[in-house]
């Protein structure tokens, strides 16, 4: 049987089988390390090394990439700009790296003895940005950069994913100290208070204060859901939710620990976690379901993946959350309801609002942006919808649309976006890689791209702690974004457990270095 034969002729097989083993080899651990999605990249490159006709249609490939930076948008979009506010310092040094990156690379070509057009390449490949290969070549008229690019691109990915490797190992300056300021939110706990003070303060004033929720009150032996205008008095027991050290700081101020457990009374009240899955719910905050006043009840902590967070007023649900609820055992029902507690629900997203933001992001990626001088730049289709993304999953819904993407529906998504894009991709440069590696001018090219790559992780490495205030998981993700490289994402993602702030950093870094590397490539192939 002609097993290549078969693979050229029906890619859909040839794709997952280059899925099927990729990931088979991903999974294989040499002690902490693995290469996880990103061995589907090397596999592809394999089977179009082996065969120049083994190749994946370029439209997987672009349906793999939209839909995995739409995803990472909308995920990453409640919390972006709050972030990009935060971090106006990390944009100046992405922005700096990358035109440190290109000085690098038209020294290494003028070393190296390479033209101007390769060099531009080499910087697209060392960056790992198709884009700017793109813009490269129209912008010089040649192909020649794509030379440049097949040979430093699997550099590009390398480099960047030892250098998100060792963020887990290196001790950088002030790195600790910063990452405990970046950690993420921290574990909530539950505690009875006994009230002791005769001057305490309403519990909806000690709310705003200190950070926490008051789930339940105890008065002459009646328990009941904790409100806002509750005035603890001696005597009384009052339930408390929060960061440990916000609980010390509430029980300092209204009395001392109780070995009293409120929980444990189920005669009138009672507590469950119930599934958001009412796409009337989902986008609105904790406040606008006006639970206090409408069932007497009160939620206390929402489940979003696997992360507890507080539950409130301004939190914005989303489908997928489990939102912990304590109210009149009467009255469950009926907040179980308006939330939707369906469990295959949780699973569904909107197709109407992700078919719509998916389109207003590839459309945004195709149109061009004139800039001064008369030149045009395109976000392209992962910058377009990346962008569309952020500003959806900021918004959340409009009117009946929902944009936000359930959270088992939007990591299934980024899932298959990615090994579609990697399987693609690999396929589609191995034949080149083979080439230019039988030459003298392949081993130079490899040289000036590791080199690069080289310089922009250290930079980054070290100075995302010293100046911008970034390390750890974030900083793993501002490499990701900055190297505008979806294995390097999964690959950090991997690393940290999906730890949601390797997201925001790509997803904060990856529009400004796109920009940069579209407009800086076909200069540095002139000069």
């Amino acid at each position: 049987m002609d097993v290549v034969g078969l693979l050229v002729e029906e890619p859909l097989i040839l794709l997952f089988a280059v899925l099927a083993a990729g990931s088979a080899i991903g999974a294989v651990r040499f002690g902490s390390f693995s290469f996880g999605s990103a061995a589907v990249l090397f596999t592809g490159l394999a089977a179009s090394a082996y065969d120049p006709a083994l190749v994946i249609p370029r439209i997987v490939g672009v349906l793999g990439l939209a839909i995995f930076a739409y995803g990472v948008g909308v995920s990453s979009g409640p919390q972006f700009f709050h972030v990009l506010r935060n971090y106006r310092v990390a944009v100046v040094l992405v922005v700096g790296v990358l035109l440190v990156a290109a000085a690098v690379a038209v020294g290494m070509g003028r070393l190296l003895d390479l033209s101007g057009p390769t060099v531009a390449g080499m910087y697209a490949g060392a960056l790992t940005n198709t884009p700017a290969l793109a813009a490269a070549i129209d912008g010089l008229g040649t192909d020649e950069p794509t030379v440049g690019y097949s040979v430093s691109y699997v550099g590009g990915v390398l480099g960047m994913v030892a250098a998100v490797a060792l963020l887990g190992v290196a001790r950088l300056p002030h790195a600790q100290e910063v990452a405990a300021a970046d950690a993420p939110p921290p574990e909530l706990v539950h505690q009875t208070i006994r009230v002791t003070v005769d001057d305490a303060p309403m519990l909806g004033t000690i709310v705003e204060e200190g950070h926490v929720i008051f789930s339940r009150t105890e008065r002459d032996g009646v328990v009941r859901v904790a409100t806002d205008a509750f005035q603890p008095q001696p005597g009384d027991c009052v339930a408390v939710i929060g960061p440990q050290e916000a609980v010390d700081g509430v029980t300092a101020r209204l009395g001392r620990r109780s070995t009293t457990y409120l929980a444990l009374d189920r005669g009138t009240l009672d507590f469950r976690r119930i599934a958001v899955s009412s796409h009337d719910v989902a986008g609105r905050t904790i406040a606008d379901l006006r639970l206090p006043r409408r069932f007497g009840a009160t939620a206390t902590r929402v489940r979003r993946g696997d992360i507890d967070l507080l539950a409130t007023d301004d939190l914005v649900l989303q489908v997928g959350d489990r939102v912990r609820v304590v109210a009149p055992r009467e009255r469950l029902p009926e907040v179980a309801r308006l939330l939707g507690d369906s469990e295959r629900a949780t699973g569904e997203l909107d197709p109407t609002g992700f078919a719509l933001g998916l389109t207003l992001g590839l459309l945004l990626g195709v149109v061009a942006i004139e800039l001064p001088g008369g030149a045009t730049v395109e976000l392209g289709l992962a910058g377009g919808p990346l962008i569309v993304g952020l500003l959806l999953g900021r918004v959340q819904r409009t009117g009946p649309l929902i944009w936000a993407l359930p959270f088992p529906a939007a990591t299934a998504l980024n899932q298959l976006g990615i090994l579609l894009f990697l399987a693609y991709a690999g396929t589609n440069a191995g034949d080149d890689l083979v080439a230019a590696m039988r030459t003298d001018q392949g081993v130079r090219i490899l040289a000036g791209g590791l080199v690069v790559t080289t310089v922009a992780a250290f930079a980054l490495t070290m100075l995302g702690p010293l100046l911008a205030g970034i390390a750890g998981p974030r900083l793993a993700g501002v490499i990701a974004g900055f190297q505008t490289q979806p294995a390097v994402l999964s690959f950090a993602n991997e690393r940290t457990g999906a730890d949601p702030r390797v997201n925001l950093g790509y997803a904060l870094a990856y529009p400004v270095a796109m920009i940069v590397k579209v407009l800086v490539a076909p200069v540095i192939g002139r000069l």
